[in-house]
C-alpha cells in the first residue's frame, strides 16, 4: 500500500482500452502507472536482478557485503542489496532457486541455517529484538570466505568506484536492452519506475537520465572492461548501448521527435 509504482503489463492481445482502464484505476488508487511489455521481471525487477548478480559476484571476489551496501547508501539508495534481501526475506529466492535446481552458495547457506533476514533476526546481518538496524556478522563473512575458497577464487581489494560501476552500469545496460526489445516505450518510463518503485535517489534523475550525464561511451567502455576482467560475457554492452556510445548519442535522444 506504500509503494507508489504500478507497472501495467501489456500482453500481445491487450486492447488499448484495457490498458487505459488500468491507468485510470492506478490514478484512483493514488499510484504512478507505467506501461510495460510482458517479459520476465517486466522492467524494474529485471534491472534489479542484474545489480544483485554483480553484488553477489563482488562479495565472492573480495568486497565485504556491508561495504557494498554502504557504497549504494552513499550513492543515495535507502538501503543496499544485502540489507534489502534481509528485508524481503532470503528464503524467497532460496525456494525459487531450489525449484529451478539452482544454487547461490552464500545466500542458500544462510537460508539453510534458518537465517531468513529481518523476520528471523538474522540474515546477512544480525537484528536485535525490535530493531531494524543491520549489524554485520563475522559468521557471514566466514561463510563468504569459505564459498570463495570452494570456487577457487583469489580475493582482492575492490574499490568503491568498482562497486558502483559493477552494480549500477549493468542496470543501465539492461535498461538499454529493455528499450531494444520494446518492453519499455521510452527511457523516461524506466526512470519513473526506479524513482517510484526502487528507491533510486531522486536528485540523480533516474538511471537512464543519470547514465546520459555520466556518458554512454564511458559506461560501455567500463562494461567491456569488466566483461574481460571477470570473464563474464553478460557484462558486455548490448547493441543499443554500443550504438549510442559510438555515435555520441544519449538515451534522451531516443524520446526526441523525429524531424
Amino acid at each position: 500500500n506504500v509503494m507508489k509504482l504500478l507497472e501495467v503489463v501489456r500482453g500481445k492481445a491487450t486492447a488499448p482500452d484495457a490498458s487505459a482502464t488500468a491507468f485510470a484505476l492506478a490514478k484512483r488508487l493514488g499510484k504512478v502507472a507505467v506501461l510495460a511489455g510482458n517479459a520476465w521481471g517486466f522492467i524494474g525487477n529485471r534491472m534489479l536482478a542484474k545489480r544483485q548478480e554483480q553484488a553477489n559476484a563482488l562479495i565472492m571476489e573480495g568486497a565485504a557485503y556491508f561495504d557494498i551496501d554502504q557504497v549504494l547508501l552513499d550513492f543515495g539508495f535507502p538501503m543496499g542489496p544485502f540489507a534489502m534481501g534481509d528485508l524481503a526475506g532470503i528464503d524467497v529466492g532460496w525456494r525459487i532457486r531450489r525449484a529451478r535446481g539452482e544454487r547461490n552458495e552464500v545466500a542458500d547457506t544462510l537460508a539453510e541455517a534458518g537465517r531468513f533476514g529481518q523476520k528471523t533476526g538474522k540474515g546477512f546481518y544480525i537484528y536485535e529484538k525490535g530493531s531494524r538496524t543491520p549489524i554485520p556478522d563475522p559468521e557471514v563473512e566466514k561463510i563468504i570466505l569459505d564459498a570463495s575458497a570452494k570456487k577457487g577464487i583469489t580475493r582482492r581489494p575492490i574499490s568503491k568506484q568498482e562497486i558502483i560501476e559493477r552494480t549500477i552500469y549493468p542496470m543501465i545496460n539492461e535498461g538499454a536492452r529493455i528499450l531494444e526489445e520494446g518492453i519499455a516505450a521510452r527511457p523516461s518510463d524506466i526512470d519513473v519506475i526506479w524513482l517510484y518503485g526502487y528507491g533510486w535517489p531522486i536528485y540523480r534523475g533516474g538511471p537512464m537520465f543519470w547514465a546520459d550525464s555520466v556518458g554512454l561511451k564511458h559506461i560501455a567502455d567500463r562494461l567491456s572492461h569488466y566483461a574481460k576482467e571477470t570473464n563474464d560475457p553478460s557484462l558486455e554492452p548490448c547493441a543499443l548501448l554500443k550504438k549510442l556510445a559510438a555515435s555520441g548519442g544519449t538515451f534522451a535522444s531516443l524520446a526526441a521527435p523525429s524531424k
